[in-house]
């Protein structure tokens, strides 16, 4: 049987099942087991530059590494008597070429780097996929609200009839949350993507290396500079699971929206049958089941930022072995972040919004109080807070006629009669209009359909834009790829 060949010196004893499997890491190595293969060609390929190793000790290799890479890496490899994937490669490695040649690989770098460039790799390509789901969810917001620019309805505050929108300008809400996202993991992915390789357990090594050259080959911006840092911090990781968690808190709000509009009292969204579940006792049901599950999985992103800070909180200088547990908290929280997303878009491009009872609730609750008291400043001359009393004394009442407002004006002393002012009914009930009161809302980023039109245009360049950036890193991070396999296999051919 293939053993650990990291063990074979220091240590000796056998290790029962129980200890093998809870020192392993195979279990979160599987996500960066492509990433180890790649980041090992490139290794050889500079040791064999820098005259390290042998050209005929690199052409020993790399065949084998090409194989790995085009054929992927084989289920016994993580096998739980290697301590991590990397271990399990470069036993397979010696076992098929010896030691004399095998053994020549991890020449130049520890575990240490090895398995923080790894991680890097894996979690840039995550973070693009990531950004350009984040595309797509703005994509079919922007779509949907320049379908409802003219649909009105009720906006909230404090879960209270406040003031009517339009839906357009409550989903370009969303968009600008999602959009500021993108921005986060945007600026994340520049901190992500610095290659430690080089930094080897933490000092670095008396072997002529050139960190830069392997930097290139993977594709990366540049190093992370400091030998200690490299191989300690996990702050990359912490930044992108706290972008997560705000992203799916984002997500948790829309998701909540779209549960409260779906019930049969509210009623203004139906979605498709697929996104839903019935009852197995209740046969009328039809339960907004993915959406509710999306809340529940912010919780578990939220629990993999918060596993992942209270690992690294307490940790001396360079590298310990807990941060081998904060690497699941990773996957964990891209994973469930990414599966919301690409759900969350299908969800809303297939819903189906009731504009008509939108409407109907949009006038309720004296929704228009708001506009009706700005006419009495714009029209009449009245200090705001004045308007404000007199309309909010007739609400008490529960009527906005003219008779009432005449009444509160007279009830809180203020010697003003409104009708003498030259109000009549008519200017009140068009002050009410729900129609009038969004259309006169035209500033920038309001509710008004010429301000959600200008919106609109503004944020599809935006999203132009970033789709171009994700465009131009995936290209990039491609190409690296591709270079480098064509390095390796014409040093083989």
């Amino acid at each position: 049987m293939r053993t650990d060949v990291v063990r074979l010196g220091r240590l000796s004893g056998e290790r029962t099942g129980e200890m093998m499997r809870f020192l392993s890491s195979m279990r979160s190595d599987r996500c960066i087991a492509d990433a180890d293969v790649l980041v090992d060609i490139a290794h050889v390929l500079m040791l064999e530059r820098q005259k390290i190793i042998g050209t005929d000790i690199a052409k020993q290799l790399l065949p084998l590494l090409l194989e790995l890479n085009s054929e992927g890496v084989p289920e016994e490899v993580f096998d739980d008597r290697f301590e991590d994937v990397h271990a399990g490669i470069e036993s397979l490695l010696i076992e098929a070429i010896g030691p004399d040649v095998g053994g020549r690989m991890h020449m130049g770098r520890s575990r240490n780097d090895e398995v923080a460039t790894c991680i890097r790799f894996k979690l840039r390509e995550d973070l693009l996929k990531q950004m350009a789901a984040l595309l797509k969810v703005r994509e079919v917001l922007i779509a949907l609200a320049e379908a409802h620019r003219e649909s009105f309805m009720p906006g909230f505050t404090h879960m209270q009839h406040a003031q009517p929108t339009t839906l357009a300008h409550h989903l370009l809400a969303y968009e600008q949350q999602f959009s500021r996202d993108f921005d986060r993991l945007r600026d994340a992915y520049v901190r992500v993507n610095l290659c430690p390789l080089g930094a080897a357990a933490f000092a670095s090594t008396g072997y002529p290396i050139d960190r830069e050259y392997t930097s290139k080959l993977l594709g990366f911006d540049g190093l992370v500079v400091n030998t200690m840092d490299a191989v300690a911090t996990r702050d990359f990781a912490l930044e992108t699971l706290a972008d997560l968690s705000i992203l799916m808190a984002n997500v948790s709000r829309l998701c909540e929206e779209l549960v409260i509009w779906s019930t049969s009292f509210v009623k203004f969204v139906s979605l498709d049958d697929a996104f839903c579940s019935t009852s197995s006792i209740m046969p009328q049901k039809k339960n907004p089941d993915t959406a509710e599950i999306m809340r529940a999985k912010t919780g578990s992103v939220f629990g993999a930022y918060t596993g992942a800070l209270m690992t690294v909180k307490g940790l001396p200088m360079s590298y310990n072995r807990d941060l081998q547990e904060l690497t699941p908290n990773i996957w964990r929280g891209m994973r469930d972040a990414k599966e919301s997303l690409r759900l969350l878009i299908d969800m809303l491009s297939s819903a189906t919004f009731d504009t008509d009872r939108m409407k109907e609730e949009a006038g309720k609750g004296f929704s228009t109080a708001t506009e009706l008291a700005d006419t009495l400043v714009r029209d009449y001359g009245l200090p705001f807070r004045t308007a404000h009393n007199i309309v909010g004394r007739s609400v008490q009442k529960g009527s906005l006629t003219l008779e009432a407002l005449e009444e509160s004006a007279k009830e809180l002393d203020l010697g003003i009669s409104l009708a003498g002012k030259g109000l009549t009914q008519d200017q009140i009930e068009k002050a009410l209009d729900v129609a009038n009161s969004v259309a006169l809302r035209k500033a920038t980023g309001g509710p008004a359909p010429f301000a959600t039109k200008i919106a609109i245009a503004d944020r599809k360049k935006q999203l132009d834009t970033d789709s171009a950036l994700i465009d131009s890193r995936l290209a990039k991070i491609s190409k690296a790829k591709e270079d480098l396999l064509s390095d390796a296999r014409r040093m083989v051919a």
